[in-house]
């Protein structure tokens, strides 16, 4: 079962601006400390931002993949084709994350790292822009 949350624009946005500012911030953080040659506390700054990315970001893409993505396509199945392109998102996002993962367990907090971090940053942001405009548009125009 969907939450209400997932099912109400101005709800949903609020989470997808929640956890992005709180990735900004912890992206910012973890510069900051690279910057001031930090780097023990900066590796470790990176670890909690991917642990966010985790139980933040991906949670919330897993919770709409299960419920919300499925009830939005039962109720309208023409959106079944934007469904695919915002999951494809969310795969994305995975994959980023888990080259994340890996590319600091190898090579440590390099500029190429940084870089996806930020990659994180910006495909969040556009999927996320994308799901309200894809998904509510429609919805809130057909209730005016």
């Amino acid at each position: 079962m969907v939450g209400p949350s997932l099912r109400q624009l101005h709800a949903h946005h609020a989470i997808h601006q929640g956890g992005l500012s709180g990735a900004l911030d912890k992206t910012r953080e973890v510069e900051e400390l690279l910057r001031a040659k930090e780097f023990n506390v900066a590796l470790q700054a990176a670890d909690h931002l991917i642990e966010y990315w985790e139980t933040r970001i991906l949670s919330h893409a897993d919770a709409e993949e299960e419920g919300f993505y499925q009830e939005k396509v039962a109720n309208k199945p023409e959106l079944q084709e934007a469904v695919v392109k915002l999951t494809r998102d969310h795969d994305l996002l995975r994959i980023i994350v888990k080259e994340l993962k890996s590319g600091i367990r190898e090579v440590g907090l390099t500029p190429e790292v940084l870089q996806q971090f930020h990659a994180l940053l910006v495909v969040n942001a556009i999927h996320s822009r994308e799901e309200e405009r894809l998904l509510f548009e429609e919805t809130s125009r057909s209730q005016e």
